[in-house]
């Protein structure tokens, strides 16, 4: 019955078994849609809304992207669906964490909040835009109700010693000041991972923030986010 539906414009397949229902106002031509979040939900479970498209969500970035990211702990293929991409990011269990369900129309949608967006996207600057994207939203943080003491407890459970350096350094650029910084400085990994995972690895290597600098500094000064 599904099937038959389908092939008459009434139903449109998301996933396996479940089914887009288009009204009658889509038209012949089917052009209807709901909202992208809702969609991801129906595509992969467990999952949460995070990195860029939770960025935006929450106000920390003007840049749209026409990718959402659904973080998840299965394995799952992405897809294009009435011209947006749908990007699974698998993670490990112990990173699935930093979520609530979110009002996105009558539909409830798991989005990460604004403290773990900020770690995810630390920890996977090629997720959120580059790490200018990342400065920006750590900027617009500081004047929303981001809470700076959580973010700094969910980079400890992340426990990815890269994510902690880049959340570091840009705090330092940004002048936030960061809780429990002096003991973050102290347990840093060893190592120099890139400061930006979506540029190539040139630069310089700084012995302050054991990071590969591979993005000019000047780029995350206060003054360039107008």
């Amino acid at each position: 019955m599904a099937y038959a539906l389908k092939e008459k414009g009434w139903l449109e397949r998301i996933a396996h078994g479940k089914y887009l229902i288009l009204p009658l106002a889509a038209g012949e031509d089917s052009v209807y849609t709901v909202h992208e979040f809702v969609i991801a939900s129906a595509l992969v479970e467990p999952m949460y809304i995070g990195y860029w498209s939770a960025m935006n969500h929450h106000g920390l970035t003007e840049q749209l992207s026409r990718t959402v990211y659904v973080v998840t702990t299965e394995r799952a293929q992405g897809r294009e669906i009435h011209g947006v991409t749908y990007r699974p990011v698998t993670v490990t269990e112990k990173k699935f964490f930093g979520y609530q369900p979110t009002a996105v129309g009558s539909n409830q949608v798991n989005v990460s909040s604004i403290e773990k967006t900020l770690v995810d996207c630390a920890d996977h600057p090629e997720f959120c835009g580059g790490i200018d994207e990342l400065a920006k939203a750590m900027q617009n943080a500081g004047n929303t109700r981001c809470s700076f003491e959580r973010v700094v407890e969910y980079l400890r459970r992340v426990g990815n010693g890269a994510a902690t350096k880049r959340i570091v350094y840009l705090a330092d650029q940004l002048d936030i000041d960061l809780p429990k910084y002096q003991d973050l400085v102290e347990n840093f990994t060893t190592g120099y991972p890139l400061l930006d995972t979506t540029r190539e690895a040139t630069g310089t290597r700084d012995s302050k923030y054991q990071l590969r600098l591979n993005v000019d500094p000047e780029s995350f000064l206060p003054g360039d986010f107008s």
